[in-house]
């Protein structure tokens, strides 16, 4: 089976990657969402840097963006929310990319977070299916498991990475979530400010955690 049939099988329909209005102002502006790696020797972006994480553990993987499928990683955006970027001038944003990237040249699949002692990194239509699996260990000893009220397009483990080389073309971007109205109209003067093309934007509160 390839990657996508397992797409279409399962039906994903989006990869997701959370971001800061600082941020989306970069990717916006450069036309591209890029690796830690990268953001860290742009030029143009280094007035705006502002990495969801405080640190990073797996540092052989600086040059890949994470990306989840399906659903964001609420543990992840809780920590990123609430403990590294409480300013008052900062909101949030979730990226939306056609699963058609899942098919490129040099994407990891990984089962957990890639940080993980439990994790294991594959490529292809195994690596995707892997995600799936019905016991994921992402602890020594530690399991989640499928069950009958997990969407199939969901991950196994919510923590699952999409690891994707140096840089994803907003190209490929087909909507961004905000969680208010506020925010959306942020994000729409932001478009029009750097020119970008139109973008479908959605204020939905459950992708962020909120009811």
């Amino acid at each position: 089976m390839t990657i996508q049939e397992i797409v279409a099988k399962r039906g994903v329909q989006e990869v997701l990657h959370f971001t800061t209005n600082l941020g989306l102002v970069g990717v916006l502006d450069s036309g591209s969402l890029k690796s830690r790696k990268r953001l860290e020797v742009d030029q143009r972006l280094s007035h705006i840097f502002s990495p969801n994480a405080a640190f990073r553990k797996d540092k052989n993987w600086l040059d890949y963006v994470n990306l989840s499928v399906s659903q964001v990683n609420s543990r992840f955006f809780d920590i990123c929310k609430n403990r590294w970027h409480r300013h008052r001038n900062i909101w949030w944003c979730v990226l939306s990319f056609q699963p058609i990237i899942l098919t490129h040249y040099g994407v990891y699949f990984t089962t957990t977070n890639n940080s993980y002692p439990g994790v294991q990194q594959t490529q292809g239509p195994e690596g995707l299916e892997a995600m799936y699996a019905e016991r994921v260990e992402y602890w020594p000893g530690k399991y989640l498991n499928r069950n009958a009220k997990t969407s199939a397009a969901f991950t196994t483990n919510e923590q699952a990475e999409v690891l994707y080389p140096s840089e994803v073309s907003s190209d490929f971007l087909q909507r961004i979530y905000v969680s208010c109205e506020e925010d959306l109209d942020e994000v729409h003067g932001q478009l029009g400010a750097l020119g970008h093309r139109e973008m479908p934007t959605t204020v939905d509160p459950r992708m962020f955690g909120m009811s």
